[in-house]
């Protein structure tokens, strides 16, 4: 790293203000107007693995209390510093990163000019399948590093950004599974695109492509089952249970569950905690409430024994607010109200403000006990009131099935009103 680089300088100001790079992060979301800033970010520039572009000069200005010309200053420096270690190592070395930093160019370049100029998500997958069942050190680096970027979830942003934003990198995993790799490479390579199809899934599950959510959910068990990674399958098959849970065919997914809670065994692990809590969540759909209590008692049991790690609030771990949020739609299949109202307060306390999809999520469940408790006009109320409210972007997909579902519980007054509202009437 340059002595007078960017990254010390970020680095250096941060710590003098004792703030995490978390907390750092903050600062600059606060300073873009609530827009959500990765912190991982912070970390890329400030290990100078990746140097900051001019769009964000003026943000670092700001959220570092210096000017833009002290930015663009250690960003030079580091360049100079870059090109002077390249012109001091032995040939060859050095331009493995240059023909990376091209890559991520033209990638970052596709993105800007818009989805349409890109190659369909479709043939991405396909493209991926092909390559999975045959096989360079930056790009294996750079896949991981978007793996860990793109499983933070939607930090308040509609599926369809997000799946844009990723469509880059999968045209770069399906170029680098169709070269040779050496064996443990390729299981790592296999891992990675386990995980980012499997996000894509989630994502497509999300939009209600519930199809494409299927196809992409193959691709991300082929590749776990490549890579030897048990508890990646067993994440995958969890999630991948959720789609026919979530669109009306329970008795597939407590299937997959089971298969899911098979891989995952006796160790405490998120994907573990989640398939116990989708296995409930299916049991009690089917109306086999005594088997899902007993899945209730064990993803409980799981959930308190996970570290830090595995509790992560991101879309591979599995942070107590995601746990409540299974757990009140699991009680309230049962029709287990009581239960079902605190573990809807305790999500709602657990929750970010930019948590759209969630909230209304939880808006409907609650929406659903008071229909359950014999007040419907009260949940038709409720659930009048989260639709309207509710941003076009999320009116479709998931928000909308299970707002459907709550529709067909209703009658009368009650079902005649709300379901004016799904209708824009």
């Amino acid at each position: 790293m340059a002595p007078e680089g960017i990254g010390a300088l970020l680095r250096r100001i941060r710590e003098a203000d004792g703030r995490s790079r978390e907390e750092q992060a903050l600062v600059l979301q606060e300073a873009q107007g609530g827009k959500w800033f990765d912190p991982e970010n912070l970390k890329r520039w400030e290990t100078e693995r990746r140097l900051p572009t001019p769009m964000w000069h003026e943000l670092l200005a700001k959220g570092y209390g210096c000017s833009v010309e002290e930015i663009v200053h250690a960003v030079a420096a580091s360049r100079r510093w870059r090109r002077k270690q390249r012109r001091a190592a032995p040939d060859g070395e050095g331009k493995e990163e240059t023909a990376v930093e091209r890559r991520r160019f033209f990638g970052v370049a596709a993105v800007t000019a818009g989805t349409a100029a890109l190659p369909g998500i479709a043939e991405a997958r396909q493209g991926i399948d092909a390559g999975l069942s045959g096989s360079n050190a930056g790009d294996l680096a750079y896949l991981a590093g978007a793996f860990e970027r793109h499983r933070g979830g939607y930090h308040g942003r509609p599926p369809s950004v997000v799946l844009d934003e990723m469509t880059a990198d999968l045209g770069l995993l399906r170029e680098v599974l169709g070269r040779p790799h050496p064996a443990a490479t390729r299981a790592e390579l296999a891992r990675t695109a386990a995980g980012i199809t499997g996000l894509v899934a989630i994502i497509q599950h999300d939009r209600g492509d519930q199809r494409d959510a299927y196809g992409w959910f193959a691709t991300a068990e082929q590749a776990a089952r490549e890579s030897g990674d048990r508890h990646m399958l067993a994440w995958v098959l969890a999630r991948h249970a959720m789609v026919p849970l979530n669109y009306g065919a329970p008795k597939t997914a407590a299937a997959l569950a089971m298969r899911s809670r098979t891989e995952a065994g006796k160790t405490p692990t998120a994907a573990a905690a989640l398939a116990a809590a989708v296995t409930a969540r299916a049991l009690a759909s089917t109306g086999d409430h005594q088997a899902a209590l007993r899945a209730v008692a064990d993803a409980r049991s799981i959930a308190d024994r996970l570290d830090t790690s595995q509790a992560a609030d991101t879309w591979f771990g599995y942070p107590l607010q995601k746990h409540h949020v299974h757990l009140s739609q699991a009680f309230t299949l049962m029709g287990r109200t009581r239960e079902a109202y605190a573990e809807q307060e305790a999500a709602l306390s657990l929750t970010r403000s930019p948590s759209v999809m969630t909230r209304a999520l939880l808006s409907i469940d609650t929406a659903l006990c008071l229909s359950v408790d014999g007040d419907q006009s009260a949940a038709a109320e409720l659930a009048s009131d989260i639709w309207t409210r509710l941003p076009d972007a999320y009116r479709q997909g998931l928000v909308r099935s299970r707002a459907e579902s709550l529709h067909r519980t209703m009658s009368g007054t009650a079902q005649s009103r709300f379901g004016d509202v799904l209708v824009g009437r």
